[in-house]
């Protein structure tokens, strides 16, 4: 027999005293935390579950966010002061995980790692203030070239091979995106991972412009970042997240 109980779970209590077996949830964004996943599973987590601190009672077990800096091939080719890309306010670029527009210039970073079986005793919640320095790949580098001089080209933009140059040797900000943990054996990447290579995936990748114009970067240098992500435990109150940064030359 099954009961649906219609509604927001943080809204609904379950009949009788009865409590589920296991949760299944997706509120996952493409920043784990953006829909409302913490305090949503905190919730469940202290009122609808037998065994709530079971990894097995949970569907994904757990959730986190990857980071890396990015160079973006639009923000090179458009530039003030005939596209202001402060118009967008703080809100980021969403794209398609395929999309060779973005691409990596270091290793990615796990930022945002979240245990629901073990929220409640604060297992994940995201640090406020970290910082996290990454390097320049210099092979990377001389990938993206490529790749840029590829999407120029494929887009028929002129002087393709200096302006790829200029892009892949740039950052326009730090990359975030998800990847999931089902059980102990299936796991739900929305880039390849460990390496953060582009692949299919319904998932988006949130890319933050952090400045007006691409930063010129080089191999060797270090992009030092903070990430201040203000994620509560109450449904009422959404996530706020804020990241800057600095180069600093090798």
């Amino acid at each position: 027999k099954i009961t649906i109980l219609e509604g927001f779970s943080t809204d609904i209590t379950l009949p009788d005293g009865v409590k589920a077996d296991f949760a299944v949830a997706e509120i996952v964004g493409s920043v784990a935390s953006e829909e409302g996943a913490y305090a949503t599973i905190y919730d469940a987590h202290k009122r609808l579950l037998k065994e709530p601190n079971d990894p097995k009672s949970w569907i994904p077990q757990r959730i986190q966010t990857y980071a890396a800096p990015a160079s973006y091939a639009l923000h090179n080719l458009f530039r003030p002061p005939a596209f202001d890309w402060t118009k967008l306010n703080g809100e980021p670029v969403r794209f398609n995980c395929r999309d060779e527009g973005l691409q990596l210039l270091s290793d990615p970073v796990l930022i945002e790692d979240i245990s629901f079986a073990d929220i409640v005793k604060g297992g994940g919640v995201p640090k406020k203030g970290q910082q996290i320095a990454f390097t320049v790949d210099g092979g990377r580098v001389d990938d993206n070239i490529k790749k840029f001089n590829e999407e120029f080209k494929r887009g028929r933009v002129p002087d393709a091979d200096t302006l790829a140059v200029s892009a892949a040797n740039s950052v326009t900000g730090i990359a975030l995106w998800p990847r999931l943990t089902l059980d102990d054996t299936v796991e739900v990447n929305s880039r390849q991972y460990p390496s953060g290579g582009h692949q299919r995936s319904h998932w988006q990748t949130v890319l933050p412009i952090m400045a007006p114009e691409p930063v010129n970067v080089k191999g060797g240098d270090r992009i030092v970042v903070n990430f201040d992500f203000d994620v509560p435990t109450e449904v009422t109150k959404p996530p706020s997240y804020r990241i800057d940064g600095n180069v600093v030359s090798a």
